[in-house]
């Protein structure tokens, strides 16, 4: 598991996928986000490590839960839900909000949220229409958190491959969707999938929603 801290009350971690297999289009690592604002904890798509990491991890929730109280899961996709029975489990009223178009795909949803509606933690949400994911803006780290829609390699950003996206769905009905993100004023993104873009994240935005 990597652990850091990118912004204060915004950390980042990383966790080996169980269902990644050899030959996979995606990388075994995937990233999660932890956020704490206005008193309130959230997870994002959160993925807790096994093996000897398992135990480092669940300290850290549980001294965060002990100071604001039960967490808010927030899923960027109905399949990035992962860890989250795990969570509900062991934090009795845990929340968990789902982005409402792919909303009953997730049997622990307790909320539904659309595009526009702000979430828990500041969070708000921008829909990559045609597909069932929703972006997160946290406004007070400017930080963009991602899904699938979005993904690093290589040092920059890119958008998802054409083979995932849904049936019916162009690329360039992605990129238009997405288009508003352009006018945030964004400093830092948070891929599930690749590094996190810490330097000249607008520009990087720019160039994967024109290419």
């Amino acid at each position: 598991m990597q652990l850091e801290q990118l912004r204060p009350h915004l950390w980042r971690w990383t966790a080996p996928h169980p269902d990644w297999r050899p030959g996979a289009d995606w990388d075994q690592e995937v990233s999660c986000a932890a956020v704490v604002c206005d008193e309130e904890f959230l997870l994002v798509d959160p993925l807790a490590p096994a093996g000897e990491d398992a135990e480092r991890f669940w300290r850290a929730v549980d001294r965060d839960i002990e100071h604001h109280g039960a967490p808010h899961v927030v899923l960027t996709v109905p399949w990035h839900v992962r860890s989250t029975a795990e969570v509900v489990r062991r934090y009795p009223g845990t929340r968990v909000w789902a982005y409402e178009p792919g909303a009953a795909d997730v049997d622990l949803a307790t909320d539904q949220f659309g595009d526009g509606d702000p979430l828990p933690g500041g969070l708000l949400p921008f829909g990559a229409h045609g597909e069932p994911e929703a972006v997160l803006w946290s406004g007070g780290h400017r930080a963009l958190i991602t899904g699938d829609v979005i993904l690093s390699s290589d040092g920059g950003l890119r958008l998802l491959p054409s083979s995932w996206l849904s049936r019916g769905v162009t690329l360039a009905q992605v990129r238009e969707a997405l288009a508003p993100l352009l006018d945030l004023p964004v400093e830092l993104i948070l891929p599930a999938h690749g590094e996190p873009v810490t330097e000249d994240a607008a520009a990087a935005l720019a160039r994967a929603l024109s290419a």
